[in-house]
């Protein structure tokens, strides 16, 4: 069994090692469905490595904080491309259809999560369909694609989100408000955090 330390620093491999195979499959056919399913292919391989993402290790956020998830950056090049995070929540959550600007996908580690899809429709939307993301599946989106989040209170989920572009730089996402019928902006996310290196163990 790996130590806190010695898991940190094989975890941290391994997600380089996904992220570079994504940045590739980008960079050689570019941003497309079938694309997307190979990045979405390579992150469930990495969510299959349950040994370096135990959800102990994301802690959730405590009784201070007014969200009830909190999302962790694994990776994030210089110029905030090709951005992976770790989200975990502890339930309650039930987001409004929106957009992302960029493409983005999600895959399951630990519990389920609900995505509701959608499609524009006379200046509101239509849901499509459902899927549910677990630990073994995923979904992904292009950048004008809807959907919305659905997490039952009190359940524990932990899984990856991975975007084109950085959060804190997605200026122009937009939800629909269905009790207005009208479109409104997200505002760039803000609180993301660092997963710090855990503290070697001194000797005896």
């Amino acid at each position: 069994m790996m130590t806190p330390v010695e898991r940190h620093a094989a975890r941290a491999r391994a997600v380089a090692e996904a992220v570079d195979r994504i940045r590739q499959i980008e960079t050689r056919d570019g941003v497309h469905r079938d694309s997307l399913a190979a990045m979405k292919a390579v992150l469930i391989e990495l969510a299959g490595r349950t040994e370096l993402f135990p959800i102990e290790d994301f802690p959730p956020p405590g009784p201070e904080i007014a969200r009830n998830n909190a999302l962790y950056r694994l990776s994030e090049d210089a110029d905030h491309r090709f951005a992976l995070y770790a989200q975990r929540s502890q339930g309650g959550t039930d987001t409004p259809a929106h957009d992302h600007t960029t493409w983005a996908i999600i895959v399951g580690v630990d519990g389920d999560e609900l995505n509701r899809l959608y499609v524009h429709e006379a200046g509101g939307v239509r849901k499509t369909g459902e899927q549910v993301v677990g630990r073994g599946t995923g979904i992904a989106f292009m950048p004008d694609d809807l959907h919305s989040i659905h997490i039952p209170p009190q359940t524990p989920v932990l899984n990856f989100h991975m975007y084109g572009l950085a959060l804190e730089q997605l200026h122009g996402r937009r939800y629909y408000r269905p009790a207005t019928h009208d479109w409104a902006h997200f505002p760039a996310s803000e609180g993301i955090r660092d997963l710090p290196a855990p503290a070697a163990r001194s000797g005896a």
